[in-house]
């Protein structure tokens, strides 16, 4: 017995339960080791004595409670060893009882944790660097999100961004053109995560309304700024032409200028779902226009597609999270039923269309979480 308790890595101590303050009258070489107390520095002092400010006062309350009431009791507590230096002691406190059931002594076994704690340690600081560079992340996606939509007499637009659990690189905007003539797109990058969300960014910067800083605009000196609206087919072009980023990388895109005079639409689809068209006869989607996803190949063609829209029509624009929503037998809402309950939305205005479109795909689901971010788009012709 002696050599067993001599030869135990883990430090193992007695303590009298029948003296005040519980004294030590046993250690082992293991403790001797682990604490660099000798036996005789520690027998007859309570085990305290590893104790010093830097151990957590509900730790210790925890091993007092144990002690008072004379049950099991295993922590671990941040100890201190003979020349001061810390480590991490996993206690376990074990009561020993006589033949009448009086608790005599109690054991201690201690093991040295210190490793794994640090590990820990460094694995949840590096977690919550990740967690601080997803929220600022998620700042700079927000912060490209629309202010406001554009204050058109005879339209109105509306938008809708529901973020998944992880970051993602969807975006949308509605852009002011010229008197005349409103840009809406709604884009979505590959992957997730901080990578993607900064590409998006990266890719709305050629997407505003400064004709000298957007490829929403080609050069035109009969123009009296210069520039003239490129159709949404050159917007796909030179967009894929500049677009870089890393292989695998891609991203889809609808893009589409609408007239306000007119009530023509002209659109691009790049590998994106096309617009869904709802109206007073009912509600269709509407056709892909030629175009292969951004940065997928380099000489990409595309071609646009020309709706004429009448009063009382209404567009929507979105991305593949909405239709690919899932219930319970894995079977995706579907861009039937979200043609369907957005138009039978009509009574209400267009925002709470919208709304009534992703609580319905929220419904399918069963209320979890959605899988990938959801961007909405829309816009009703008065």
């Amino acid at each position: 017995k002696d050599r067993v308790l001599a030869a135990a890595a883990e430090g193992i101590t007695i303590a009298d339960a029948r003296l005040p303050e519980r004294p030590l009258i046993y250690v082992n070489d293991g403790f001797e080791r682990l604490t660099g107390y000798t036996a005789e520095e520690a027998i007859g002092r309570s085990c305290r004595f590893l104790q010093r400010d830097g151990s957590d006062p509900e730790t210790v309350q925890i091993i007092r409670d144990a002690l008072d009431g004379q049950y099991d009791c295993t922590v671990e507590i941040r100890n201190f060893r003979k020349d001061g230096t810390p480590f991490w002691n996993r206690l376990s406190i074990t009561p020993v009882r006589d033949e009448a059931g009086t608790v005599t002594h109690f054991i201690g076994i201690q093991s040295d944790v210190t490793q794994r704690r640090e590990a820990e340690e460094a694995l949840q600081e590096a977690n919550d660097i990740m967690q601080h560079d997803l929220d600022e992340a998620a700042k700079v996606q927000q912060a490209w999100l629309p202010k406001s939509m554009p204050e058109v007499d005879g339209f109105e637009f509306a938008w809708s961004f529901t973020p998944c659990t992880e970051l993602g690189g969807d975006s949308l905007n509605v852009i002011r053109l010229d008197r005349d003539h409103v840009g809406m797109y709604v884009l979505d990058v590959s992957g997730h995560g901080v990578p993607a969300a900064l590409l998006s960014a990266s890719i709305q910067r050629w997407l505003n309304e400064v004709p000298q800083q957007s490829c929403l605009f080609v050069p035109d000196e009969s123009s009296p700024n210069g520039f003239a609206i490129a159709p949404p087919a050159t917007v796909a072009d030179k967009l894929n032409s500049s677009f870089d980023a890393e292989p695998g990388k891609f991203c889809t895109l609808v893009y589409g200028v609408l007239n306000l005079r007119t009530g023509t639409f002209d659109y691009v689809t790049a590998g994106h779902p096309p617009p869904l068209r709802s109206g007073p006869a009912g509600a269709e989607i509407c056709p892909l226009a030629a175009g292969m996803p951004i940065g997928v190949v380099n000489d990409a063609k595309f071609e646009d597609h020309r709706l004429h829209l009448e009063p009382g029509d209404r567009l929507l624009f979105y991305t593949d999270g909405v239709f690919e929503a899932a219930d319970d037998t894995g079977e995706e809402f579907g861009e039937r039923r979200l043609a369907t309950t957005f138009t039978e939305a009509k009574g209400e205005r267009i925002a709470g269309a919208l709304t009534q479109a992703l609580e319905a795909a929220r419904k399918w689901s069963g209320g979890r979480p959605f899988d990938d971010d959801i961007s909405m788009l829309a816009a009703e012709i008065g």
